[in-house]
């Protein structure tokens, strides 16, 4: 058989659906993967039973779909920071993503954590960008033993200017993970957060290939894939060339389409752009 991409969309995009309901129609538009906000399923994973846990992997396999891992990790509770210079704070806010951690590998076996988190990342207390930078790293190395145990990979996400300030480009998110040296301290690319890069995503793209463990697709300007006219075919030919083995996962940012369109024409809009490829 000839190489295929994995198609997942982000969860979010169905907020007040039952989560049963929502992966129902996740897989009726023609994904096999899903990916969870967890605040969508509560406040905090420590708040997530253990008969919670397998309620929601049992929805998500009695549906054909695989788990394919998390993001916004850190939007609730409110008030965590992973760089301020409140070392408590910090240290509750990491044992935070150690409740993420074992929450994502409770619901399906080798899942990603898409650490974004802007406002609970970017500089903060008088720190400069440099110490806030050396804050989220020695953190992210704390945690390596926790995702190494439950496998987890965690994904240093680069962030546009505008919405942070640590870590702001793919090359900077490379260099943290090639610092740390763990092979479950990651990275991944996402379209709209790529907005200010200064060279071709798909360059981008191919050079740090090898830590690359996901990608998110959406429009730069953050609508569902086909609302906009972002040419995701030079990426895509890469991701085949280099034999992509992770997930393209639609995050969507605009719900006003409504969750059943967006996801339907995400999909259909991709698999047009994978068709146009050179063979």
């Amino acid at each position: 058989m000839g190489f295929s991409f994995r198609h997942a969309i982000c969860n979010e995009s169905f907020e007040g659906w039952p989560f049963a309901s929502a992966a129902k129609a996740i897989r009726k538009a023609g994904y096999t993967g899903i990916e969870i906000a967890p605040f969508t399923l509560a406040e905090s994973p420590f708040q997530i039973t253990p008969a919670q846990r397998h309620e929601y992997r049992d929805i998500i396999q009695s549906e054909g779909l695989t788990f394919v891992g998390l993001h916004w990790l850190m939007v609730s509770p409110k008030g965590l920071h992973v760089t301020t210079p409140d070392a408590a704070l910090r240290q509750r806010s990491w044992e935070h993503i150690r409740g993420l951690i074992d929450l994502c590998a409770d619901l399906g076996p080798h899942g990603v954590m898409v650490f974004g988190s802007p406002k609970q990342r970017s500089t903060t207390g008088g720190l400069t960008r440099e110490e806030a930078t050396r804050n989220f790293v020695d953190g992210l190395r704390t945690i390596v033993p926790d995702a190494s145990r439950r496998e987890v990979t965690v994904l240093v996400e680069a962030l546009p200017i505008g919405q942070a300030d640590v870590v702001q480009t793919l090359d900077e998110a490379a260099a943290i993970v090639a610092e740390i040296g763990s092979p479950f301290i990651q990275t991944m690319f996402d379209v709209h957060n790529a907005i200010d890069e200064q060279e071709p995503h798909a360059a981008l793209v191919d050079r740090h290939f090898d830590r690359i463990r996901h990608v998110h697709v959406n429009e730069l300007d953050g609508r569902h894939c086909g609302a906009g006219n972002y040419d995701f075919k030079p990426v895509f030919e890469v991701l085949r060339r280099r034999n992509y083995a992770g997930w393209i996962s639609l995050e969507a940012f605009d719900f006003s389409p409504g969750a059943e369109r967006l996801a339907t024409e995400s999909l259909r809009h991709l698999e047009s752009e994978i068709a146009q490829l050179p063979s």
